[in-house]
């Protein structure tokens, strides 16, 4: 029989409600699962369902990545990019998981040091306070000298969070791909960039020490120079069936759709 996971965050408010529908839901179509703390991740499950928001699910990625064990959220977050199941479908998820009426898409995910990151690495100067001087090499070659308040560098998968903010663009989730986005950059030729998903980015201080974050999670502070290269473990992202990247583009960011009016 198969085993599942159900990750739970209660520092998220209605995630105690939420938890107990999709426990009702999982006895009644007789599913075999193990409820986990976020700060107690375990192995040894087919499938992990996390109940939060995109932190939570950036979190569960990518712990269960390293065993290639598919996550899927239920979302009582704010916006929920990841977490693609909304709580008043939670009582469906039963008989969805017994009968196999979802997808798993793969996600590539980022690795710099020890820490991996499936939305962004950001890199900024240790002043917050002033823009600082960066040099982004590509495969060691010099590429650009920004001035800017710092540098994104991200997956598909993430470039519609910080990225997309800052003005970079969305990329398909299944394109091979890394985008570098840099913020408040002091010229106007300095535009986003994007490049194969294997080149390998180094980005270096000019005038100060480099502070570190990872999915805005994992911090690094200190640093002279950072080096960004594709990480072996993939990130897998379920879903129910029928949910496509660009219904929740359109759905959750309201992608062309048509301010309206008021009158």
């Amino acid at each position: 029989m198969k085993k599942y996971g159900i990750i739970t965050n209660h520092c998220i408010k209605n995630s105690a409600k939420v938890l107990e529908k999709l426990k009702k839901a999982f006895d009644k179509s007789g599913l075999n699962y193990q409820e986990i703390d976020i700060d107690e991740f375990k192995s040894g499950f087919d499938m992990v369902f996390a109940v939060g928001g995109d932190g939570t699910m950036l979190k569960s990625l990518r712990y269960y990545a390293k065993t290639a064990t598919p996550v899927m959220g239920i979302n009582v977050g704010r916006l929920g990019f990841l977490s693609l199941v909304s709580p008043d479908k939670v009582d469906e998820l039963g008989d969805i998981v017994r009968k196999e009426e979802y997808c798993v898409k793969d996600r590539i995910m980022l690795k710099t040091g020890n820490n991996t990151a499936l939305n962004d690495i950001v890199i900024k100067g240790h002043s917050p306070i002033r823009s600082s001087k960066f040099n982004l090499y590509i495969n060691d070659e010099l590429m650009s000298e920004y001035i800017a308040d710092g540098i994104i560098v991200s997956t598909p998968t993430g470039s519609t969070a910080y990225g997309l903010s800052a003005g970079g663009p969305v990329l398909y989730p299944a394109i091979d791909a890394i985008e570098i986005v840099p913020i408040c950059a002091h010229t106007m030729t300095a535009r986003p960039l994007v490049i194969p998903a294997k080149e390998k980015i180094t980005i270096k201080s000019v005038d100060e020490l480099l502070d570190v974050s990872c999915d805005g999670q994992e911090t690094v502070s200190g640093l002279n120079e950072v080096n960004i290269t594709l990480s072996e473990h993939i990130a897998k992202l379920a879903s129910p069936k029928g949910v496509d990247f660009y219904s929740v583009l359109k759905n959750k960011l309201f992608w062309g759709v048509s301010p309206v009016s008021k009158q």
